[in-house]
C-alpha cells in the first residue's frame, strides 16, 4: 500500500507543486495566527489567595517564635523549686512590712523617704539580678544571691519599722513627762 502511495505522489508531483496551496488557505493560516497571540500570563484568585496564605503563615510562624522567646524567662523557682518557695515568701513579708512602713509616712515623711530611697536601691540591685539570671552561666549561685538580697531587704524593713516604733514610743514617753 505503501509503495502505491509513493507511486501517486511520484507520479502526480508536478501538480502538486503547480497548483500548491490556494490564496483562501493562506488567508485563513494568516487570520489564525493573527488570533493566537500569546496569553498574558495573569494571576488569579487561587494564586492570590496561596501568597497571602503563605505570607500570613509565615508571620505567625515568627510572631509565634517570639513569643515563646518572650515567654521562656527563667524564674529562681525553675533552677531551685526551694529557692522558688522562699522568694515568694520573702516577697510577700516585704510587702507586708511595706505597707506598715507606709502608715508611718504620715507621721515623719522625711525619715520614711530615706527608707524608701534604701529600699530603692537594693530592690534595683534585685532586678539586676533577675535580668542577670537569664543569661548568666551559674543559675545557682545568682538565685541564691537574689534570695539574700531579699533577705537583707526583709532586715531592713524590720529594722526600719523597729526604729520607727522606737522613736514613736520615745515621743509618747515624752508627752506624758
Amino acid at each position: 500500500m505503501s509503495n502505491k502511495l509513493e507511486g501517486f505522489v511520484r507520479d502526480n508531483k508536478k501538480e502538486f507543486e503547480i497548483k500548491g496551496p490556494s490564496d483562501q488557505l493562506w488567508g485563513k493560516i494568516a487570520a489564525e495566527l493573527d488570533k493566537k497571540q500569546p496569553k498574558k500570563k495573569t494571576f488569579g484568585m487561587y494564586q492570590w489567595m496561596s501568597i497571602a496564605a503563605m505570607l500570613i503563615l509565615t508571620v505567625g510562624i515568627y510572631f509565634g517564635y517570639q513569643y515563646q522567646r518572650r515567654s521562656a524567662e527563667i524564674l529562681v523557682a525553675d533552677i531551685n523549686p526551694g529557692l522558688g518557695k522562699k522568694e515568694v515568701r520573702f516577697t510577700n513579708l516585704i510587702e507586708e512590712k511595706r505597707d506598715s512602713l507606709q502608715i508611718f509616712a504620715t507621721t515623719d515623711p522625711e525619715l520614711y523617704k530615706q527608707f524608701i530611697t534604701d529600699m530603692s536601691k537594693l530592690d534595683n540591685d534585685y532586678q539586676e539580678l533577675k535580668r542577670q539570671l537569664q543569661t548568666s552561666p551559674n543559675k545557682g549561685l545568682v538565685g541564691k544571691a537574689m534570695m539574700k538580697n531579699l533577705e537583707i531587704q526583709l532586715q531592713m524593713i524590720s529594722q526600719q519599722l523597729y526604729i520607727i516604733n522606737q522613736v514613736n514610743q520615745y515621743k509618747k514617753e515624752e508627752k506624758t513627762i
